[in-house]
């Protein structure tokens, strides 16, 4: 017994000095289950993230392995690390032991197809094609919208300056571009039209740090542009901790796919498939889903109305721009279409 502790310890401390923390949230076996005696081994489950969803996850973890615990006599251990999604996508790449990943882009799911990692047909074998949290992109405003912000276009005013993120850093930030092109392929028809609709706008950022976290502080603690692009959900959930923010909603919008896959190559090789695909599953379940939209995502269910959210007259996706593989190559790649609207302001 003793030495079994001490090898759980040591496990503990090496998923720590990773920059895992360990969630132990599975009931006591003793009390939870119909014998204690024929409790099994216990199981885990590596959880790997974008930053913005963990208040969810990490309420939806508890309840699932209750759940678990009940029906099948086991105890379920979480493994969760969060940070940028282009990081932990490097990071899987790079060897981290993920099970399931939670990401901010379809296309950081893609790199991990083409690293093998991740099956060809992931977005087949979930449910909602593998888009589990949906969101749209919000412009947050100063105290009473004091330059009357009200659409993506505002920010091409030269009285509008504005922070987002640099989407060659952030997740985030491509959707922000997206939503920007998106508002300059529908207003002006075509191509040409949307690169002057968003070089317009990008002449008029202010500050572009590496994060959306960093591009929040940059607005509200260093006071810097009139205007904030971010996830309409990080700003409900910051609401919810005490901010304040004022924000708009535009309703030429896009709409923000959040993908969770299995890591297939290293559920193999841990023998927790049952429980890993059963938690993936569960994270569709209206159990789940009801977390997701406490903290401020969207109801992949269309059914569910939320006073929070806003119906949207004209709300664009990815796909109609050729999915994440297209339009990551077009934009982002060395010498695209984004470089050159950077050059374009100098």
């Amino acid at each position: 017994m003793i030495v079994r502790q001490q090898v759980q310890k040591l496990l503990v401390g090496i998923f720590m000095a990773a920059g895992l923390s360990l969630a132990l949230v599975a009931c006591d076996s003793d009390s939870n289950s119909p014998s204690g005696a024929n409790q099994k081994k216990d199981v885990q489950i590596t959880l790997v993230g974008y930053a913005v969803p963990k208040a969810a996850h990490n309420q939806i973890i508890k309840k699932f392995a209750t759940k678990w615990q009940q029906e099948h006599n086991q105890k379920v251990v979480f493994k969760q690390t969060y940070g940028g999604s282009g990081a932990q996508t490097r990071a899987v790449i790079d060897g981290l032991p993920a099970d399931v990943v939670h990401l901010a882009l379809g296309n950081d799911v893609n790199r991990l197809v083409k690293a093998s990692l991740v099956s060809p047909d992931w977005e087949q074998k979930l449910p909602n094609q593998g888009i589990v949290a949906q969101s749209v992109v919000a412009i947050v405003t100063r105290t009473g919208n004091p330059k009357k912000i009200k659409s993506f276009a505002d920010l091409t005013r030269a009285d509008v300056k504005w922070v987002t993120a640099n989407p060659k850093t952030s997740g985030g930030a491509r959707w922000n571009f997206l939503a920007l092109w998106n508002q300059g392929m529908k207003s002006g028809k075509n191509e040409a039209k949307a690169i002057e609709f968003t070089t317009a706008a990008a002449r008029n950022i202010i500050a572009q740090p590496k994060d959306a976290r960093e591009a929040m502080d940059a607005f509200i603690k260093q006071g810097q542009g009139d205007a904030l692009l971010n996830y309409e959900n990080e700003i409900i959930f910051a609401n919810q901790k005490g901010q304040s923010l004022e924000y708009v909603v535009p309703d030429l919008n896009i709409l923000i796919d959040t993908p969770v896959a299995i890591i297939d190559n290293n559920v193999d090789k841990h023998g927790n498939r049952e429980v890993v695909e059963a938690f993936v599953k569960y994270l569709f379940e209206p159990e789940a889903q009801a977390e997701f939209i406490k903290v401020g995502y969207r109801p992949i269910d269309q059914s569910i109305v939320d006073s929070r959210f806003s119906k949207l007259k004209d709300l664009g996706t990815v796909t109609e721009y050729g999915g994440w593989n297209n339009f990551q190559q077009k934009f982002f790649g060395d010498g695209a279409i984004y470089d050159k609207i950077q050059a374009g302001e100098k």
